[in-house]
């Protein structure tokens, strides 16, 4: 896989302060590739946000931060259980105290687990549900009173293309979540328009992440197959995206530049939502970023 660093600098961002949930950095520490969390960090930090990076792992979060400062820009890892209610409002508390206000809020948390409507399990359901979506919920119910306070706000909820379609693997939990954050972005989005706040979401495709390049680095026959099954796809523009790609539109999103643009999803896919194809191939092409 070919690597790449690209990202757009917004200089209006400078100085404002970025809450990131869901920014560490997992995987190989060692990986030449970052997750979609601490790449939207980084590329926040780039254009001079004051950047705090959270995650339920704090080592995770300080492998972002640290990567940040090294290069000279803002970012405080925090940790905080995403889907607690108290652990979120305590951090939502601590860092407007800290900061006196926050400007951007991200939502990035998520994660995917395998089943169909017959065979999942009640409990699998809930835990996809309250990761999901739960989340999400939690803080824009914490942040937003604080940007409505302000008079001004950006929020940008990661969701995903399984969210749109299906995408050839059945993780129905999953989806129905990530079609809600879209939702929820939209009609959050139109309810706070008036207030000076922008609330949109975003729908990544296939993205090259370190996890996905363990899966291709593992002894494990299965995890082997699955990246196989992965990177063996039918995006119509030849290529997996990495998570550059989605920082950038993070970025973009949270900038002046999007200003006019509310309860909005951005499609980040290499054209595969739009295509015929399901998203995972039996025909082998080219991975390369």
């Amino acid at each position: 896989m070919a690597h790449r660093e690209q990202f757009a600098i917004y200089p209006d961002l400078k100085g404002k302060v970025a809450l990131v949930v869901g920014a560490g950095q997992s995987g190989d520490p060692t990986s030449k590739y970052w997750g979609n969390g601490a790449a939207i960090a980084k590329v926040l930090s780039a254009s001079g946000a004051r950047v705090i990076a959270c995650d339920l792992n704090l080592e995770a979060a300080q492998r972002t931060a640290s990567h940040i400062k090294a290069n000279g820009n803002h970012c405080e890892a925090v940790q905080a259980n995403a889907t607690s209610q108290i652990d979120i409002q305590r951090l939502v508390t601590e860092v407007a105290a800290k900061y006196g206000r926050i400007d951007i809020l991200v939502n990035n948390v998520g994660g995917t687990k395998t089943g169909d409507p017959a065979t999942m399990s009640e409990e699998a359901w809930d835990a996809q549900i309250e990761l999901n979506l739960k989340s999400v919920f939690l803080s824009c119910n914490a942040v937003l009173p604080i940007m409505e306070k302000q008079g001004s706000g950006a929020v940008i909820n990661n969701a995903s293309i399984a969210g749109m379609r299906y995408l050839g693997k059945p993780q129905v939990a999953y989806a129905s979540a990530k079609a809600a954050v879209i939702h929820f972005s939209k009609v959050t989005g139109i309810m706070y328009a008036s207030k000076g706040i922008r609330v949109n979401s975003i729908a990544p495709g296939m993205v090259y992440t370190p996890l996905l390049e363990m899966l291709g680095n593992s002894k494990s026959a299965e995890d082997r197959e699955i990246h196989k099954k992965i990177t063996d796809h039918n995006i119509p523009q030849g290529s997996m995206g990495d998570a550059y790609d989605v920082a950038n539109c993070v970025a973009f999103l949270a900038s002046h530049s999007a200003r006019y643009i509310i309860g909005q999803n951005l499609v980040i896919d290499g054209g595969l939502t739009e295509s015929t194809g399901t998203g995972w191939s039996s025909t082998s092409r080219s991975s390369r970023l």
